[in-house]
């Protein structure tokens, strides 16, 4: 079998690395070895592939399920997202799953979702005041978070939501040091890992309880929440109800997977608007005017330049040919959405943030990938990208921001977020 080439040091130095120094490995990778290369990371370890370059992706996306499982690549969130989360599972029990989730997700349903989610921006915006050096990341935090419990979650009682804000937040607050606890369940009865899936274990309680009452309201049919439309799964059609554990599985996997991603995003993209004043005038134009399809270039091109999630991860079940390389059975592929959205041959001055590029040109087929892509690309992408549209006109057409230093990508569990939690000025228009 012939893989790309790799650094030859200890598993135990790799996977340090790749869990703790990602980004700083990722440039030693990509300047060393290109656009592949192989890395061995415990426990296993297992041979991690990492790929580029757009026809190599698109045979991995456009694979067969049963030959790439990504709900394997995936493993080690398992001990929290649980055994029906729609990351974790493969092939038959994954496309149920997603066939169950979708209709929650479609067209008409984001659009009954979008007056809660302006109602909510602009609670967030009001508490907001001008001169104000605005911490983005935490505010974005705290409002994708409120967006999540009430509009996915479904929970309008104060109480209930006052107890969950905060087990929430210390439930999606992961150090790469409690992560690569995950991998090694024995580690969970001792410090910081028994702290948090006991948090864990009082979040679980609070979600069955939600799902409890609301199997018993009267109006659930009326309800337009992704909890409750996932309650009816069964009433009007041929498809088994989900259980208790598969609903908590998925509002977990939707919490963990909506929440600081989203947030992310719009913090970066409230820091490169005000870094680029140029840009940002066009934006504030776009927001007075209702222009949603310039926002979200905005959001996408943020996306581009500082990805969120840097990769993703499928299992090969047979050995596989993936452009120039052989893969093993049980090798991991993973598309490098970081270097994918860095290529110079993809996209022009890839170091400059220029969101008319998704308005004016064509964006070739996977190149620009922050929801990974074929049958495994995210169900929850267009939701993404209402809220944020929707939290961006909030903000613009009622402040300018100004940004006063640099801003860095650091690794924070999964996700890449601003080192310095992306302050801006705020300035009333």
């Amino acid at each position: 079998m012939t893989l790309p080439p790799g650094p030859r040091w200890p598993s135990v130095a790799q996977t340090v690395a790749f869990i703790a120094f990602r980004n700083p490995l990722l440039d030693h990778l990509s300047r060393t070895y290109g656009d592949s290369f192989t890395l061995r990371i415990l426990p296993g370890p297992r041979t991690i592939v990492g790929i580029s370059r757009p026809d190599e992706i698109k045979q991995v996306f456009a694979g067969r399920s049963e030959d790439f499982h990504a709900g394997e690549g995936n493993e080690i969130l398992r001990p929290v997202m649980g055994d029906h989360s729609v990351l974790l599972t493969d092939e038959s029990e994954h496309l149920r799953a997603r066939k169950l989730l979708m209709p929650a997700f479609n067209g008409a349903s984001l659009r009954g979702y979008r007056g809660l989610v302006e109602v909510i921006a602009k609670s967030e915006v009001d508490r907001w005041h001008d001169g104000q050096h605005l911490v983005t990341h935490t505010r974005m935090n705290a409002l994708t978070l409120e967006i999540i419990l009430q509009v996915v979650f479904g929970v309008t009682d104060e109480e209930r939501l006052s107890t969950l804000r905060p087990r929430v937040m210390r439930m999606v607050e992961v150090s790469p040091l409690l992560l690569l606890g995950w991998a090694y369940p024995k580690l969970h009865r001792f410090g910081p890992w028994k702290a948090y899936f006991g948090n864990q274990a009082a979040v679980d309680r609070l979600l069955y309880d939600e799902i409890r009452d609301r199997r018993g309201v009267s109006d659930l049919a009326d309800r337009t929440d992704v909890l409750s439309r996932l309650l009816q799964v069964g009433a009007t059609s041929e498809d088994e109800p989900l259980t208790d554990a598969e609903l908590r599985d998925q509002l977990v996997t939707l919490l963990l997977a909506g929440h600081e991603t989203t947030a992310s995003a719009l913090s970066w993209t409230l820091h490169e608007l005000g870094a680029n004043p140029d840009v940002q005038a066009e934006a504030l134009r776009a927001a007075d005017q209702g222009d949603g399809d310039f926002l979200e270039a905005c959001l996408k091109e943020a996306m581009r330049l500082h990805p969120i999630i840097d990769q993703v991860a499928r299992r090969v079940t047979s050995p596989q040919k993936i452009g120039r390389w052989s893969l093993p059975t049980g090798a991991v592929v993973t598309p490098s959405i970081a270097l994918a959205h860095a290529s110079s041959d993809s996209f022009g001055d890839p170091q400059r943030y220029r969101p008319r590029r998704f308005l004016d040109e064509t964006i070739a087929p996977n190149t620009w990938l922050p929801f990974g892509g074929g049958v495994r690309r995210c169900i929850g992408a267009g939701f993404s990208l209402m809220e944020g549209t929707v939290a961006l006109k909030e903000v613009l057409t009622r402040y300018r921001v100004s940004v006063d230093g640099e801003e860095v990508s650091m690794l924070r569990n999964i996700t890449h977020v601003p080192k310095h939690k992306a302050v801006v000025t705020l300035h009333g228009r």
